[in-house]
């Protein structure tokens, strides 16, 4: 049995009791952070940590909050039938014109997804700020398994990076199937890490090319004196 949280419409009432504490939430914004948006993103998931176990309702079996920076989880819950979510805060300021970020390494992801009980999540806050108030226009809760890889991109990091190719353009496929999409990475790392071996051949080269330029040099620091 899948999740009932995303394979029902159970997300979507999650997403407007999201989207509804945040613009209801008292002003959090001063003149200096309104301006940046990795202060209002910081804000914004320091809400969220408090109170997002409130608002997953009688489905949140326990919640926890207050991970490390680098951890794989900004938020984590087990739901009342078992199920365990990793969910990943991201927001995104929709006057911005570019937008990449980061979602979970390829490795991380494929240990999680080795028990079909784990469920890796993204929380995607889309906003625009009106003076120093933070006005939330969308809001998006869903598994990684139910984004495209139109939308999709691997960064050079490590075993590779999932990203998000550009924010302003997600594509969604609502209760898609876990192993299709899980097949579908294995074909675009078959084609990514072929791509990052050349690269890697290339550079081994380049300096090859500047040690032996370096060989060729006399030592004119050998003495340590001008």
């Amino acid at each position: 049995m899948p999740s009932r949280l995303f394979y029902t419409d159970a997300h979507h009432t999650v997403e407007r009791r999201v989207a509804k504490l945040l613009n209801a939430h008292e002003q959090f914004l001063s003149p200096s952070t309104a301006s940046s948006p990795r202060a209002v993103g910081d804000a914004i998931e320091n809400i969220l940590s408090e109170r997002f176990g409130e608002l997953l309702g009688d489905m949140c079996r326990t919640y926890s909050a207050g991970f490390a920076r680098r951890a794989m989880a900004d938020l984590a819950f087990e739901d009342v039938d078992g199920f365990y979510y990793v969910v990943d805060v991201k927001t995104h300021r929709t006057d911005t014109r570019f937008n990449m970020p980061n979602l979970t390494s390829v490795r991380r992801l494929a240990r999680l997804y080795e028990d079909n009980s784990n469920y890796f999540a993204l929380l995607l806050v889309r906003y625009h700020v009106e003076a120093t108030r933070a006005v939330v226009t969308g809001i998006h809760f869903v598994p990684i398994e139910f984004l495209d890889w139109e939308c999709l991109t691997i960064g050079a990091l490590g075993w590779g990076q999932i990203q998000i190719a550009d924010a302003n353009r997600l594509t969604i496929r609502p209760r898609y199937s876990r192993k299709a999409w899980m097949l579908e990475l294995c074909e675009t790392l078959f084609d990514f890490y072929p791509k990052e071996i050349a690269k890697i051949q290339e550079r081994v080269a380049f300096f090859h090319r500047v040690q032996a330029t370096w060989c060729a040099k006399p030592d004119l620091w050998q003495d340590g004196t001008l």
